[in-house]
């Protein structure tokens, strides 16, 4: 009994009505200048390819459509739904690819190709898209409100871990108004039924076999039989058990080959086509769409690849490495290449091509896929010369570094060393130890970056002086700095910049200055801060983008530190503005955690977490943002009363722990006293802040000095008050607490000015505190005031609720308006949970809660409540 499936264009997608009509809406949005972005996820085989297929040929007879997806293999292409596109329009953007440009460059050919309305670009599977199209996505989704085009982007739900780089896009572009994301779900019982009724089948059995996946549905009853098999593999097997031998070679190439191969390749492959083609394509199991060849789902072609017994797969495989290597149009694609090299087990075919498609991947910015790339090389390279080896070892080494894998990077250079002092090639062996140590700094293995800068030295001073030494020396520079070591900075650094200058080495000498006025900067002084900015200066004007990362840091980092409030907005803006534009990921993750303590300081909560939250969303090889920034959601957590506090302060302390370096252990040692304190648990307060206060001590670092001392003097600690800790701090210090607030409210810290207030002897300070902390939803802090206050026989204090709360009619709270503006954003729990850094239960505990305020009996019904009532007006 055969299956008579309903073909796109011929009958009504079923339950797909809502969902086309969305698309039509976002499509009538742009065409009127308001550009559209649409994320549109479901599981594997649920539908999204049928449904954007549909739209497209509706759209087909109105305006332009460009289309490109992107490859299903283990190591995909970098930017191959681009290279695609690209050779459809040919032009500036077929140019601008070829000649391998930056991505923002090509975000920008896009953008122009798509600037003639209404035009609809689609991109199919982004979950297994390279890191340099997921970067050129981003800037697309910053940009398509400049252009009248609609952007439809496919993606799979449940491929998404919490670690898949397709989670940084979704995260970025989440509180962009251009940006829409549209969830398939799977068919429900009546649409499953509907299927199956001209079968003979239990469509109830059928709905719980397949859970409503439509392609799961279909492929059952295209088996013809009675009983429901118990897999897909099953279905799709049994299907193509009707093909005739011929036809199912055709098959088998197509599975190795995809999931896109062209046509001449299948022929080269089989020998000739004649009908089979046509016969696979008459069983639904293959496409033909202009001159490329796929099967309808992802999931058949892998039912039917597994099912190859492995002489039949491995000879597929070394058939296609060698049609590929000499194609019938166009150049070869080393990517693809180095996938069939690998399955047909030619190892010097995988040294030739898998090391040229990291590079390609690499100058892309697709760091993830070189990586992959030279790991398969390094797979196959036991008998390659020590040498070439070594120069493997290093490029992934780097390119490891750039994803966020330190283990696999360390363990790289550390092979590549062993490869040089095999050869006695000391200059390379002291340049790895040198890029060893700056590697191993960034997950705070502090002593042992010293070490390896140490040895790097030892090495390369044994040769004449080069650039390898100069660099050797500012790195041991940038150690000590970070370390808030004055001396040792300034002593490595004045080295560095000695050489360069002779060796007229202009990038070195601002490498090291960096150093130097970083270190400066710290201690307050502004000869520190200007010669930062001439570095800066030099890295825009020569486009050294990584050096400008490093000094917009510095000054950021330093500006906040020493309540420079007013310099480090300008230095966070213009710092984060040139990482966007630039897409230098790790250098914004540090700029966002520095925000995230600026926004802190000067009392904007919201924002703060917003900012923090960000940078826990993201990886990045160094542990130093996220250490900041899970400091900062702790701490917002316990200000305001919230729960699940101490898993993120406890989380920071692990990844701080032992480093040695104040930058670290600062932010988490006050605030686990804070939170400790509020908790009144002040016994706590010393055993958080012993050690770093000693070292902050040694450093010299007034305004950490003054802002330990002060906890430790607010849990009862009774010492001699230090004689370096900055104004505020002294003065509270020395018991003239509202001269501090005075201080405090000038650089604009209305948290601080009321924690000074609140240490005054006098009922009017105390009661101006408590208004404060009580305006700033300061819960624990404005309980500890008012027992203060009830303690010396005051009457008359402020009760109620929070005054958060009485600016909404519905009396929610500030976490359930954050709550309710992500259910208004078509959230899940398990997803507001993953944005909040909550619990699942906690969510669950708040949408009760937010249901009940508001009298709603529904998600739905919450959210339109809520705008009735203007709560969302401010999102």
């Amino acid at each position: 009994m055969g299956v008579a499936l309903r073909p796109v264009g011929t009958r009504e997608l079923l339950e797909r009505d809502d969902a086309l009509e969305r698309l039509r809406t976002a499509l009538t949005e742009a065409a009127v200048g308001r550009g559209r972005l649409v994320f549109v996820s479901g599981e594997a085989g649920v539908g999204k390819t049928s449904l954007v297929t549909r739209f497209r040929e509706e759209h087909a007879a109105q305006g332009r459509v460009l289309s490109g997806a992107c490859d299903g293999l283990l190591t995909p292409g970098a930017l191959a739904p681009l290279v695609e596109i690209a050779e459809t329009t040919g032009g500036e953007l077929e140019q601008l690819v070829r000649e391998g440009a930056r991505t923002e460059e090509l975000a920008a050919a896009l953008l122009r190709e798509l600037a003639p309305p209404p035009a609809v670009l689609v991109l199919e599977d982004v979950h297994w898209a390279d890191e340099a199209t997921l970067d050129l996505l981003k800037l697309v989704a910053r940009r398509i409100d400049t252009v009248s085009a609609l952007v439809l982007v496919t993606y799979r739900n449940d491929e998404l871990d919490r670690a898949h780089p397709l989670r940084i896009v979704l995260g970025e572009t989440a509180t962009n108004r251009s940006v829409d994301r549209l969830d398939i779900p799977p068919l429900s019982p009546a649409g499953v039924a509907d299927l199956a009724e001209p079968f003979d089948v239990d469509s109830d059995a059928l709905y719980q076999a397949t859970g409503g996946n439509p392609f799961f549905v279909t492929e059952v009853l295209a088996t013809g039989a009675g009983e429901i098999p118990r897999t897909v593999r099953d279905a799709v097997l049994a299907r193509t058990a009707r093909l005739t031998p011929e036809a199912r070679r055709v098959l088998d190439a197509a599975a190795v080959v995809s999931p896109r191969a062209d046509l001449w390749l299948i022929e080269e492959l089989v020998g000739g086509l004649d009908d089979r083609l046509d016969e696979c394509m008459a069983s639904g199991v293959l496409t033909l769409d202009a001159g490329v060849v796929s099967f309808r789902h992802e999931l058949a072609r892998l039912a039917v690849e597994e099912s190859l017994p492995p002489a039949r797969r491995l000879a597929l495989h070394r058939r296609a490495l060698a049609a590929l290597a000499a194609p019938t149009h166009g150049e070869p694609d080393p990517a693809h290449l180095a996938h069939h090299a690998e399955a047909a087990g030619d190892g010097e075919a995988v040294l030739r091509f898998a090391p040229e498609a990291a590079t390609r991947a690499s100058s892309a910015g697709a760091f993830r896929e070189a990586a992959a790339q030279y790991a398969r090389a390094l797979r196959f390279a036991d008998e390659l010369l020590p040498a070439k080896r070594a120069t493997l070892l290093e490029r992934y080494s780097d390119v490891a570094y750039q994803i966020d894998e330190p283990e696999e990077a360390i363990e790289a250079l550390r092979s590549a060393i062993e490869c040089h002092r095999s050869l006695g090639d000391r200059l390379r062996e002291g340049n790895s130890l040198r890029m060893l140590s700056n590697i191993l700094w960034c997950p705070g293995r502090i002593a042992d970056a010293e070490q390896a800068g140490r040895e790097a030295v030892a090495v390369l001073e044994q040769l004449p002086p080069g650039r390898e030494l100069a660099m050797a020396y500012s790195n041991l520079g940038s150690v000590h700095k970070d370390a808030d070591d004055l001396e040792g900075t300034l002593g490595w650094s004045t080295r560095a910049i000695e050489l360069a200058q002779e060796l007229d080495e202009p990038k070195i000498v601002h490498h090291a200055l960096i150093n130097i006025g970083s270190a400066e900067f710290l201690l307050g002084a502004d000869a520190g801060r200007e010669k930062l900015e001439q570095s800066l200066q030099f890295a825009y004007d020569t486009g050294h983008d990584a050096l400008a990362g490093r000094a917009s840091i510095a000054l950021a980092a330093a500006a906040v530190r020493g309540r420079r409030y007013d310099l480090a907005e300008r230095y966070l803006k213009t710092g984060l503005e040139r990482c966007t534009e630039k897409d230098h990921h790790l250098w914004r993750l540090y700029l966002l955690a520095h925000r995230a303590r600026f926004e802190l300081d000067q009392g904007r909560w919201t924002e703060a977490t917003e900012s923090a939250a960000v940078v826990l969303r993201e990886r990045a090889i160094s542990t130093m943002p996220r250490t900041l920034a899970l400091s900062v959601l702790g701490i917002v957590r316990a200000r305001r009363g919230d729960p699940e506090v101490w898993p993120l302060l406890d989380d920071a302390l692990a990844l701080a722990d032992g480093t040695r370096e104040l930058q670290r252990l600062a932010p988490v040692a006050t605030f686990r006293a804070e939170a400790a304190w509020l908790e009144g648990r002040r016994d706590a307060v010393a055993e958080a802040t012993d050690a770093t206060f000693s070292l902050a001590l040694s450093r010299g670092a007034s305004w950490l000095i003054g802002e330990l001392a002060c906890w430790r003097r607010r849990a009862g600690i009774r010492e001699q008050p230090p004689t370096t800790a900055a104004e505020p701090y002294a003065l509270e210090l020395a018991g003239r607490a509202e001269e501090a607030a005075a201080v405090w409210g000038r650089l604009g810290c209305p948290y601080d000015a009321a924690l000074a207030l609140a240490q005054s002897d006098d009922e009017d300070a105390l009661r101006r505190a408590l208004s404060e902390l009580q305006r700033l939803d300061a819960r624990p802090a404005a309980a500890i005031v008012a027992r203060q206050l009830r303690g010396r026989g005051a009457r008359g204090l402020p009760r109620g609720p929070r005054p958060s709360t009485r600016r909404n009619d519905a009396q929610l709270t500030a976490r359930e308006l954050d709550v309710l503006r992500l259910l208004a954003d078509g959230l899940s729990n398990a997803a507001i949970a993953e944005r909040l850094f909550l619990s699942p239960r906690t969510v669950e505990h708040h949408v009760s809660a937010i249901l009940r305020k508001v009298q709603a009996r529904t998600r739905g019904e919450a959210v339109a409540a809520a705008h009735r009532h203007g709560l969302l007006q401010d999102r």
